[in-house]
């Protein structure tokens, strides 16, 4: 069974950029994926802050990234950028953390304006973590994602249908990929 780990980059919870990923999640379970979600904001702030390579607080989501086969990276744009508390966990990860694993991006934000985040923000630095196989990712407006009152996550259709048709390639690539990395991680 192929595992999919879903990376949540907002510092704020609850969030939308949480709910969706918690609603990408369930629909890969349906599909007979394993998955778990690392929210950033709860590692420890100061081996994030300090550049902590070593800190024995991060190797349990360092193992759980270095297992899946698919990794979502969600997070919120602020000020044209993903935010800062995803960065510092990327920049603590090894250098060939995502090398061998399809990446699905999504990204929340106020306006369509940062709509061009994904690529010009986040895609470069996920690439830098060598991932080779990284697909055209998911922006959703803040008004498209609506945390109700009992905390579920209303969604807008045309989002909903974005994030389906994009889950849906993600699942295809994953299991496409899979035996691929398998055959590579015997040959080294």
């Amino acid at each position: 069974m192929a595992y999919i780990l879903a990376i949540a980059g907002s510092p704020a919870h609850p969030s939308r950029t949480y709910s969706i990923l918690e609603y990408a999640t369930k629909i890969l379970q349906q599909e007979g994926f394993q998955t778990d979600i690392i929210s950033v904001r709860d590692l420890p702030p100061e081996d994030l802050t300090f550049g902590r390579y070593d800190s024995p607080a991060l190797e349990p989501s360092k193992a759980l990234l270095q297992k899946a086969d698919g990794v979502i990276v969600a997070t919120p744009i602020y000020k044209a950028s993903y935010t800062g508390v995803l960065k510092a966990f990327l920049d603590l990860l090894p250098q060939r953390a995502l090398s061998g694993k399809v990446v699905l991006p999504i990204a929340t934000g106020g306006t369509l304006a940062h709509l061009l985040a994904i690529e010009y923000a986040l895609k470069p630095v996920l690439s830098e973590l060598r991932a080779r196989h990284l697909l055209g990712g998911v922006y959703a407006v803040d008004k498209q994602l609506q945390i109700q009152p009992d905390g579920s996550l209303q969604i807008d259709e045309e989002i909903d249908q974005r994030l389906k048709d994009a889950l849906h390639e993600f699942v295809q690539s994953v299991k496409n990929f899979q035996p691929v990395a398998q055959e590579l991680a015997r040959a080294s």
